[in-house]
């Protein structure tokens, strides 16, 4: 058996019996080829933080003041003795990092199941990443790989830029550049936050500028643009029934986070739209904290799409989101702001599940991350077929520009 055929083949077999007992119901042991697995083992983890930036200054939303044109992604960086590295955004302590040293990475993944074992928890991509470039396979296709070849993504960055003071006499202007910006940028559609009324205008003020917005929006961009709105749970249902009904003749692709999320209001949103005959989805729940928190919601019918943070819940919370959105027709489109690996990670999300949405775009840059194959055009991003992210450091700048945090060596 050739070295690649025979990681295949463990891989998908799953982990060492020695993962513990507690796992057995779940967990596919590798029972006698335990002892057998190829000599990979982690001889370095690198914690740092990766600044990125945007192109342009993101205002404020219905709840928090200005984001600003910087971000930042906490990484590792997981080093082998065969030369092979995986990179992911991980924000375990140091000291969960540190019990990675000296294991063989090809026990911590099943791919059967498409889970991990780690002392990383959730925050496995740098593990994922790995895999894939010890078994030369992209992680969408560990995941599943049954999702479209090209991902839906919209620009998530269109806030309450009205309400900067440098385009307070210009402000219609600088929402239609924007949305320029998006378009040159490779997207077709956008998400336009809403809510102006909670906190930073008067309310019926501050309403009426959120359906201002719309309407202008939707004249500069044109009927074939897809326009999504955001409150960030700035309304109330009553307040959402308003709203649509000065713009629902304007073809919203879907209201996100309009108010706190019950089942009943929810049913009652979407009873209001169709009695409308529009089209229009109600998606939530960036806020839940597990799959467990959506099944109220997926068993009543109560949403369109679940949003569920896409680092928060990772790869394995997020195909799990999408297996019980599946047997009830109900899309994932996951939450992601302020992290440009959660957008890579989207990506690999919608290739690898059927009921994948949208993918969130926050307009982050770096030169210190290669993404060669990546690209966004006509509303549409693609994902390279390179083994685990598809993604690269560029060393110098690494040196230059990465702010390490610990740099542990077994």
């Amino acid at each position: 058996m050739d070295r690649r055929h025979f990681l295949k083949t463990s891989l998908t077999t799953g982990v060492s019996a020695g993962v513990g007992a507690s796992l057995a119901g779940s967990w596919a042991p590798l029972s006698a080829m335990a002892d057998d697995l190829p000599d990979v083992k982690i001889t370095r983890v690198v914690g740092f933080d990766l600044v990125t930036h945007r192109d342009k200054l993101v205002g404020r939303n219905s709840r928090l003041n200005v984001h600003g044109d910087r971000s930042m992604d906490r990484m590792i960086r997981i080093y082998t003795n065969t030369g092979a590295e995986g990179l992911g955004p991980c924000r375990s302590s140091q000291a969960d990092v540190a019990k990675l040293l000296g294991k063989n990475p090809l026990t911590l993944i099943d791919q059967q199941h498409h889970q991990t074992i780690s002392p990383l928890g959730r925050r496995t991509t740098a593990l994922w990443d790995l895999a894939g470039k010890l078994l030369e396979k992209p992680v969408y296709e560990l995941l599943g790989g049954e999702g479209r070849e090209k991902v839906p993504v919209y620009d998530g960055s269109i806030y309450f830029i009205d309400l900067l003071p440098q385009f307070a006499d210009n402000w219609q202007d600088r929402f239609k550049q924007e949305i320029d910006m998006a378009r040159a940028d490779g997207h077709r559609g956008a998400k336009v936050k809403i809510g102006r009324g909670a906190k930073w205008m008067e309310r019926a003020a501050g309403d009426a500028r959120d359906v201002e917005v719309i309407r202008l929006i939707r004249e500069h961009a044109g009927d074939d643009f897809v326009i999504g709105v955001d409150a960030n749970n700035g309304y109330n249902l009553a307040i959402t029934k308003r709203f649509l009904e000065q713009v629902g003749d304007l073809n919203l692709a879907f209201v996100e986070e309009m108010f706190p999320e019950t089942v009943e209001e929810c049913l009652e949103l979407k009873a209001f739209i169709a009695k409308h005959g529009w089209k229009t989805l109600v998606a939530d729940g960036e806020s839940q904290r597990s799959p467990a928190g959506f099944k109220p919601f997926v068993q009543a019918d109560a949403i369109d799409v679940m949003q569920g943070d896409m680092k928060h819940f990772g790869f394995e919370l997020l195909l799990e989101e999408a297996k019980l959105g599946a047997a009830k027709n109900i899309l994932v489109a996951p939450h992601n702001w302020g992290s440009l690996l959660g957008y890579y990670m989207q990506l690999h999300v919608g290739r690898a599940v059927k009921n994948f949405y949208m993918a969130e775009h926050d307009p982050l840059k770096t030169d210190v991350l290669l993404a060669e194959g990546y690209t966004r055009a006509g509303g549409l991003a693609t994902v390279p077929d390179a083994p685990g992210l598809g993604l690269a450091l560029d060393e110098k700048k690494f040196k230059s520009k990465a702010i390490v945090k610990f740099d542990l060596k077994g």
